[in-house]
């Protein structure tokens, strides 16, 4: 009998608890998306994209005009800016996790190894050789992984690869990168250069189109396939290096694969929407309230949560006044006061 109960408390916790929690979650992703595909400057409501999804489906019934109407402003201009702003809420947020986990240091971010400073002055240079989008998403991506093979050389060479090594190293990188993109921000041309370079470096999703997110979801939704597959090896981590050895875990090899799965999340986002910040350091607080400091269950949690954030920033940075504002301005005035209230309900832990 008490087998039974025992089994019944493990279904219950592991199976049903686990399954409620992440229905609850894609739940909150779906309403995101539909509300914020309904609203804007052209405001369709909640109902109508409802009836225009069912009438998509063959579920419902919409008049021929009114259907091509919002199939123009939901499919073909506000569609791919909220995928976009799932996908890189994600992201982000898988990111962030994944660093904190692999370092067990619940303040780090994926600028980190200097990946977003890195990304950033890619950019930068490529808009000012005057290159199309693509070569600027391409160098965006490739200065990324230079800053943090970087890191890793410092770490390398001064500390043999040590994790403080390793943070001292990311922290070097970020500032040089953040110097030369100043540098390249003197040079620009005060009139037609500098404020595209400055208002890109403050994050949009406005110039995202559907060949850019269709190019960039497959290897960001491998890369975090395999980040929440490690969740366990990072739970090893946890117990400290010479306790995950011995539970057969190749410590090296997930360490360095998890950061260069982070760092590719991080590059990749920068190259697509420039710096949006604080995403990857307060979700992953969030979901660990929500569902403790396993990584198996904070990776998943956090995609969840990361990608409703984003699409709800984006919703009031287009939506707040009749310019819109910077997704990166909007993410720092909400992440402030979450990481705040983060910080009230977690510091007896921190402080232990």
């Amino acid at each position: 009998m008490g087998h039974w109960v025992r089994l019944r408390g493990w279904i219950n916790e592991r199976l049903v608890g686990r399954s409620v929690g992440l229905s609850l979650l894609l739940l909150l992703v779906l309403v995101s998306t539909l509300v914020a595909l309904g609203s804007g400057r052209y405001a369709v409501g909640f109902w109508n994209t409802l009836e225009f999804f069912g009438t998509t489906l063959g579920l419902a019934q919409m008049e021929a005009d009114q259907f091509e109407l919002l199939y123009s402003v939901l499919i073909e201009i506000r569609l791919p800016r909220v995928l976009a702003a799932l996908l890189l809420g994600a992201a982000l947020a898988a990111s962030g996790a994944a660093f904190q986990g692999v370092f067990r240091n619940p303040l780090v971010s994926p600028n980190l190894l200097g990946v977003l400073s890195g990304s950033a002055f890619g950019a930068v240079l490529g808009m000012l050789l005057g290159g199309g989008w693509l070569v600027v998403q391409l160098m965006a991506f490739v200065f990324g992984l230079i800053a943090v093979a970087l890191a890793l050389s410092i770490a390398h060479t001064f500390g043999k690869g040590s994790l403080i090594m390793l943070v001292l190293g990311g922290i070097l990188s970020s500032a040089l990168f953040a110097a030369l993109v100043s540098t390249l921000k003197y040079v620009a041309d005060p009139y037609n250069e500098l404020p595209v370079i400055t208002l890109w470096l403050m994050g949009s999703l406005a110039s995202v189109d559907l060949d850019e997110i269709l190019w960039a979801a497959i290897p960001m939704g491998l890369t975090m396939l395999l980040l929440c597959l490690s969740g366990r090896w990072l739970d090893a981590l946890a117990m400290g290096d010479d306790e995950a050895r011995t539970l057969g875990v190749p410590v090296t090899l997930v360490r360095y694969g998890v950061i260069a799965g982070a760092a590719l999340l991080g590059a990749l986002t920068v190259s697509l929407a420039g710096m949006i910040g604080w995403i990857g350091l307060i979700v992953p607080h969030i979901a660990r309230l929500i569902c403790g400091p396993s990584q198996c269950r904070v990776l998943p949690v956090s995609i969840l949560l990361g990608a409703s954030f984003l699409v709800w920033a984006d919703l009031l940075a287009r939506s707040l006044t009749d310019s819109e504002i910077p997704i990166g301005i909007v993410t720092e005035l909400l992440g402030i006061p979450v990481f705040l209230l983060v910080l009230r309900r977690t510091r007896k832990s921190w402080e232990s």
